[in-house]
């Protein structure tokens, strides 16, 4: 099952603070509990690498509770239930995102901290958080955020590449294997074929010194429309059996048909095929192409530096 979302982990939580105080991390054996989580869900790990995505869900639910007085902290990072929250748990009332931002109290909360924003002149992330009721926490607005940007930018790339001269668009296939490792980085071991009776063979790269282990290369710059058959994969196959190899990478910008992703399970030949949409992927992913023009730090409490000394 998907692991619920910060909404999700508000009652609960609220529950599991109705006893003796302790902090998020203490909750999280009995939230796994509560909500079947299996051991890779427990562990999946937000994009920032900071923590961990259920800690990160039942953390910011937690500091929600503690913004609508269902929940107060009476040390230094460890909470409980108040009287409020002990009295809503009584009553037996559900209690999810929506219910949680129509209470006073965190209104007020958030309303106070979109004015403090607002002295230093940025209140966007506050005003948005108000307007938008949304179960996501702020780390996963940034990743859903950052998705959408990459989404927009690999549109932008594939009209690129639709446009591109073919031989340009060969080269950029080298680029980005390069940008991935292959040859061991040297642009020495990375070669094109001349742009004519080139046999069906684009460009080729040596995995070491000597070249004895070669991967050959086929680019195709095709429009979204017009996918690649299973003739040109065989015709592929037939110009790595003639030099004698067995290793392919067969890229286009459009994609590749059914029939011509089935033969592959047919042929002995390793070959990896790459549509346009990998491509643009890829290419944002290994930096080949584009450019960063914005580098965002997000940082989290060092939990290690507050812990108590040892007497």
């Amino acid at each position: 099952m998907p692991i619920p979302s910060m909404g999700d982990f508000l009652l609960p939580c609220l529950r599991l603070l109705a006893g003796e105080a302790r902090n998020t991390r203490d909750c999280l054996p009995d939230l796994r509990v509560e909500f079947g989580l299996t051991d890779d869900e427990m562990a999946e790990v937000l994009k920032s690498g900071t923590r961990t995505r259920v800690f990160d869900r039942a953390d910011w639910a937690v500091f929600h509770l503690l913004k609508a007085g269902l929940v107060e902290r009476p040390a230094r990072g460890v909470y409980t239930a108040s009287a409020a929250g002990r009295a809503w748990l009584a009553s037996g009332k559900p209690l999810d995102w929506r219910t949680v931002k129509s209470i006073p109290a965190h209104q007020a909360a958030m309303a106070e901290a979109a004015l403090k924003e607002d002295r230093v002149g940025d209140a966007g992330p506050i005003r948005t958080a108000l307007a938008e009721p949304s179960a996501e926490t702020p780390e996963e607005m940034i990743e859903r955020a950052q998705k959408d940007i990459e989404s927009a930018l690999t549109e932008n790339l594939l009209q690129r590449l639709y446009d591109m001269h073919p031989v340009r668009f060969e080269h950029l296939i080298l680029e980005l294997l390069r940008a991935m490792g292959y040859g061991a980085g040297s642009f020495g071991k990375h070669e094109m074929t001349k742009a004519s009776g080139d046999g069906g063979i684009d460009g080729i790269i040596h995995e070491d010194a000597l070249g004895l282990d070669a991967v050959f290369i086929q680019a195709k710059r095709y429009q979204a429309d017009t996918k690649v058959g299973r003739p040109a994969i065989q015709q592929f196959i037939g110009s790595l059996t003639g030099e004698g190899a067995t290793k392919g990478v067969f890229v286009t910008t459009s994609d590749f048909s059914a029939e011509a992703r089935g033969y592959l399970a047919k042929v002995q030949h390793r070959v990896v095929l790459i549509g346009g949409r990998d491509l643009a992927r890829l290419m944002v992913r290994h930096g080949v192409g584009v450019r960063d023009r914005a580098t965002y730090v997000i940082r989290s409490v060092d939990e290690d530096y507050f812990a108590e000394p040892e007497r």
